[in-house]
């Protein structure tokens, strides 16, 4: 299973559980529900280019940092911290494989200010009586790929999200319900300190 494409090019997708929305949410809306998300944790699960599935668990600390923590019997582990991703795919004997944070679709959302109003971001803004779904990218460089968003209303609630890179290729995961605030420490997302623990 080719885990780097959750950040260099997937498509994951994601039930969405929630009540209809009454309208479309606006860009302002949707910003604003993201930077108010300070810490985040909840199940996830993922499906692969290839049609593989895999489960675990996410949590993010914005801005700038995610964990993905596969269960078994994957034991893959993902992290972006220090504008960096890493990969840790203990199938390679090796250290992980890292790439700069900021050439993913994926840092449009872990940015310290999300704005998707910025001229140029939003390539698509749909809306079909249940969910809005966005697609944005980044304006300086596109050819990087871009991360599709869906969200239901009342209250707004991220439900999944779509990456997509140059090559075409696609991950989906799927959101369960996502807890909230509180503290989440530094070492889940320290790409050294997991280094060390797992041994590489």
């Amino acid at each position: 299973m080719k885990l780097k494409h959750i950040f260099l090019a997937p498509v994951l997708a994601l039930a969405l559980t929630s009540p209809a929305m009454a309208e479309k949410l606006s860009l302002a809306a949707l910003s604003q529900y993201l930077n108010a998300m300070k810490t985040a944790q909840g199940t996830f699960t993922q499906i692969n280019e290839d049609g593989t599935i895999a489960t675990g668990t996410i949590y993010i600390k914005r801005p700038g940092k995610i964990r993905f923590e596969y269960n078994p019997p994957e034991e893959t582990l993902v992290l972006a911290s220090a504008n960096t991703v890493a990969i840790f795919d203990p199938k390679t004997n090796q250290g992980p494989e890292s790439y700069p944070l900021g050439k993913t679709p994926l840092s449009i959302i872990l940015a310290r200010n999300v704005d998707l109003a910025r001229a140029n971001m939003i390539v698509g803004h749909s809306y079909d009586g249940t969910a809005t779904t966005i697609t944005a990218q980044d304006p300086a460089h596109p050819e990087y790929g871009n991360i599709q968003l869906k969200f239901t209303g009342d209250p707004v609630e991220l439900r999944q999200w779509v990456i997509n890179d140059q090559g075409g290729s696609s991950t989906t995961v799927s959101l369960g319900a996502l807890t909230k605030g509180g503290s989440l420490p530094n070492r889940l997302f320290d790409i050294a300190l997991n280094t060390k623990e797992r041994g590489r």
